[in-house]
């Protein structure tokens, strides 16, 4: 009896492993599926053809207001009125610009299986798989402008390196904001004597009097930030990438906040730049394929016939910038034959990066 049971905890152990490997099985055998990568194989090539992006460069200066400790004083010793007193910060919008950049485009994805009769075989890619050209060493893909360089800051100056010491002793803001007052009025006396010539001390060379003159409006300028205020200017570059595709009505791009600079374009704190892009092509339309049931696809290199487009920004209603630049996604497609690239002909194909058309096509003919 004691045997028959062990024998039957067995079979039941084997019968539970045997559920357990099936039930693992259907999750060990499915299908691995992994990103599509363009290539070319020792068999073949997947390529694409580019479609238009825009790029649109925004620059926006940040403007930082500092009052200056003597600033309730600056009418009264200055005569310069309207010296706010408060700290601001504000961004405007300095600079635009939009450039054209190609990317692949998912529609346009295209295949082509090496023979041996022809030379397709060395064809040069982009990273993304845009098709660059054909038997040639030197296709290069299209590059990004330059980035934004922001001019360098001038050096700010502590102004109390120049007061005297009867200025440092006062006792109170407003006696110092006097002494300075007149600490400035003795500069610029400074400055106009020696422009005169009149100077106790006349400088011996037009270098030195030019390293004079700075000194004195380094000085001015210091001191006179003390009532005037310190304002600095920062510019930044924001990059936008727009696709035609969802700009050809009208549409918010982005906002600009006059407290927090480029905003999205659905934050309602700022106010609305626009982007409209237009299909200006006068291409005529491509010639209809026929379509057969069993008809197989015809074998050679697809490029691109773009088309052009107007992109236009607005601030509000009022236009600001319009450029018209090619756009292969408003154009066609056509089909170069696989007799072109025959190994009789050594064909080379250079497209052009950023519209995937014919940049250049040439061929050895045969002695």
């Amino acid at each position: 009896m004691k045997h028959r049971n062990s024998n039957h905890r067995a079979a039941l152990a084997a019968l539970l492993a045997a559920h357990l490997w099936l039930a693992a099985c259907p999750a060990t055998a499915q299908t691995q599926l992994s990103p599509y990568r363009p290539g070319a194989t020792t068999e073949g090539c997947v390529y694409s053809l580019p479609k238009t992006l825009v790029r649109i460069s925004v620059l926006v200066e940040k403007t930082t207001y500092e009052p200056g400790d003597f600033a309730p004083f600056a009418q009264r010793y200055l005569r310069m009125a309207d010296v706010s007193q408060e700290s601001s910060t504000s961004f405007r919008v300095v600079g635009l610009s939009q450039t054209p950049m190609p990317v692949a485009d998912t529609t346009k994805v295209y295949s082509v299986k090496f023979d041996a009769r022809t030379v397709a075989a060395r064809m040069t890619l982009a990273d993304d798989g845009r098709l660059l050209g054909l038997n040639v060493d030197d296709a290069a893909d299209a590059e990004a402008p330059a980035p934004f360089q922001p001019q360098p800051q001038p050096e700010w100056v502590n102004p109390r390196q120049f007061m005297s010491e009867e200025i440092l002793s006062c006792g109170s803001t407003a006696k110092m904001a006097e002494l300075t007052a007149h600490e400035i009025y003795d500069l610029r006396e400074n400055r106009s004597l020696l422009i005169k010539g009149q100077a106790d001390f006349m400088p011996q060379d037009g270098r030195q009097m030019q390293i004079m003159l700075d000194e004195l409006d380094r000085q001015d300028r210091s001191l006179s930030s003390l009532f005037v205020g310190r304002t600095q200017r920062d510019t930044t570059e924001h990059i936008l990438w727009a696709d035609p595709a969802q700009f050809q009505q009208k549409g918010v791009l982005f906002r600009l906040s006059q407290l927090r600079g480029l905003v999205d374009a659905d934050d309602l704190s700022g106010a609305p730049f626009y982007l409209s892009i237009d299909d200006i092509s006068q291409l005529p339309a491509a010639a209809p394929e026929a379509k057969k049931k069993d008809k197989q696809p015809e074998a050679g290199i697809y490029v691109n016939v773009p088309g052009r487009l107007r992109s236009t920004l607005y601030e509000g209603i009022n236009p600001l910038l319009s450029v018209e630049m090619p756009a292969p996604q408003f154009g066609h497609t056509l089909l170069l034959s696989a007799d072109l690239f025959n190994k009789r002909y050594a064909t080379r194909l250079r497209l052009d990066a950023l519209t995937g058309a014919v940049a250049r096509l040439d061929a050895d003919l045969p002695k």
